[in-house]
């Protein structure tokens, strides 16, 4: 066990010097007493609530039961606020922000008297960036996940948030359903406060951190309205101040093996195809070298057994919590995984996978009753992708999986609107839209604008999914046969930035290839034509963003911010 006097807190509280007595003078005109810190480890816990991000709503509360914790195990609790990256609400998109994130986790972490933390998020972009910033500064930690909000309802359907209104909006569009009827959808969707129930971007991170061994065992999928949600954030708050006392760091958790289990839970459950972007870039801040070749073949060899929208057709994460969650889903795939690797928990992950059980077979699958084959995503490459673009083959029609038609080009989001309502629009089901200029330079911060709508005139006869390429990304409860990060995008040159309306396009998705069907000496002489769009800022943090950010075959990091980039700070001075 630590000997107190050596917690980092010590350094601000414990000494005789005039500084420290002032650190502790301070603590008592906020109303703390001597014994509330000494000889106790300081524990942060880090909240992303804000009156605008609905799917934090409840960690007002949540932060108490956490302090609780702390408290029961005889810890200080310190709430440090965060910036909060609510996924709907904030444009262009949370992704421009994830880094910032980041940035403010560590630093928070590092400025302060801080000895552990806790983490709470669960909006798409809060889980890889709260974990990319404690992870580089390199304290102990347990990641708090929000939870998903209770499954949607109307008429008696269940609704998932995302999945259901994007198949509702086309039949909207295509007058089958009333305007009532939708105002019925959009109320019955969301009835919780919470992250969304399907297995989009937001339940996939949370799964991906649990499999990192970053959160308690079975903490994922707790809806975030259920009791037991209130008695996880407790004992997060218990943990981390035993894992304080044990010297639980990262790096401990964070090693090659976790990140291969969190690879394989990812394609198991389905994944958002946002996984290949955060996974990669939370592994590359635990110094561990991971690449979309490596998530490919993990694709090839996992089956998707997790029958939860959107992959799945019917379910939703409540419905698998009481399948079993988690634990249930790591028990059936076992031979997929590192049992070895520690977990938070102070075990290690086959450990904790003792005793799991599955009660509902048709919600968590067999290897044999897979509702896949394969894992969740691929990987394409082809000269319209050097570096990669990846598409969900679970969620988008077999006919498409082999594919070649004329593209149908679009520069900014307004021209795509247009075109897509326009009822004269000069498109059949076999075009291959193509929307460019929304990477993470052009958009700037890669907005979920990758699932681009099916054009009303071919959604009103009867078309429901087509081929759409773009450098964009897309929401994690979307669906269909959309290929996206485009690497390297068009506004920085990639190929895609040369194709022109009418090229022919073939995508061979169990080939995993991707090309434009145009002649090298051509496409040099459009190369030779292009210029590079105007910077969209020259000042600010949209500036500073456009200097440093990467692909997204590199995790869409700030290069400064890597490993190998150069030392970390120091630990602060204190005088």
């Amino acid at each position: 066990m630590k000997d107190p006097a050596t917690y980092r807190s010590a350094r601000w509280y414990a000494s005789n010097e005039m500084r420290s007595s002032n650190h502790r003078s301070r603590f008592m005109q906020m109303g703390y007493s001597r014994e509330d810190w000494h000889g106790r480890p300081v524990i942060a816990i880090i909240n992303t609530w804000s009156d605008i991000n609905q799917c934090h709503s409840h960690f007002k509360h949540r932060v108490e039961d956490v302090k609780r914790g702390v408290f029961q195990a005889g810890g200080f609790p310190l709430e440090l606020p965060a910036i909060s990256l609510s996924e709907p609400i904030v444009k262009p998109t949370t992704m421009l922000y994830r880094n910032l994130l980041a940035i403010e986790t560590e630093e928070l972490l590092r400025s302060h008297p801080i000895d552990g933390a806790v983490l709470m998020g669960g909006c798409d972009k809060t889980t890889p960036a709260l974990i990319m910033g404690a992870t580089s500064m390199g304290l102990p930690f347990v990641f708090l996940p929000a939870g998903p909000m209770l499954r949607g309802n109307y008429r008696g359907e269940p609704l998932g948030s995302g999945t259901s209104f994007w198949k509702y909006w086309d039949e909207k569009r295509a007058g089958n359903i009333s305007e009532e009827e939708w105002q019925g959808v959009e109320a019955g969707v969301a009835r919780s406060y919470g992250h969304c129930m399907t297995m989009g971007t937001a339940s996939t991170m949370g799964s991906i951190a649990e499999a990192l061994g970053l959160t308690l065992p079975n903490a994922i999928s707790i809806p975030a309205a259920d009791a037991n949600h209130i008695r996880m954030s407790a004992a997060c708050g218990r943990r981390i101040v035993e894992m304080v006392r044990e010297d639980l760091t990262p790096d401990k958790i964070l090693t090659a093996d976790a990140v291969s289990n969190a690879v394989v839970v990812a394609m198991a459950t389905g994944c958002s195809t946002n996984a290949i972007i955060h996974l990669i870039a939370m592994a590359r801040r635990a110094g561990v070298e991971l690449t979309m070749d490596d998530l490919d073949k993990a694709g090839r060899e996992i089956p998707v057994i997790a029958n939860i929208m959107p992959s799945g057709k019917k379910y939703m994460m409540e419905d698998f919590y009481y399948a079993g969650g988690l634990r249930a889903l790591m028990s059936r795939i076992t031979d997929h995984l590192k049992l070895d690797a520690l977990t938070v928990s102070g075990k290690t992950m086959g450990e904790t996978l003792e005793g799991a059980e599955v009660f509902n077979d048709d919600v968590i699958r067999s290897v044999d009753t897979a509702i896949y084959p394969e894992g969740s995503l691929a990987v394409l490459r082809g000269n319209l992708a050097p570096d990669g673009c990846v598409i969900k083959p679970a969620a988008m029609e077999e006919r498409l999986m082999v594919h070649e038609g004329p593209a149908l080009v679009f520069d900014s989001y307004p021209e795509m609107r247009a075109s897509v309502y326009d009822e004269e629009l000069d498109v059949t089901a076999d075009h291959v839209m193509i929307f460019r200029g929304a990477g993470p330079i052009g958009a700037p911060g890669m907005p979920e604008w990758g699932m681009l709508p099916i054009p009303t005139k071919l959604v009103k006869q009867g078309v429901r999914d087509m081929v759409r390429i773009s450098d964009a990304r897309m929401s994690g409860t979307s669906y269909g046969a959309c290929i996206l990060h485009v690497a390297p995008e068009a506004a920085i040159g990639g190929p895609l930035a040369l194709v022109k309306t009418g090229d022919r396009i073939r995508i061979d998705v169990p080939n995993r290839k991707i090309e434009m069907l145009v002649s090298d000496a051509e496409l040099e002489r459009r190369r030779a034509e292009w210029t590079p769009p105007e910077p969209k800022a020259t000042r600010g943090y949209d500036w500073m963003y456009a200097q440093h950010i990467q692909q997204a075959d590199k995790g869409c990091d700030f290069d400064y911010l890597q490993t190998d980039f150069g030392r970390t700070a120091p630990e602060p001075e204190i005088y």
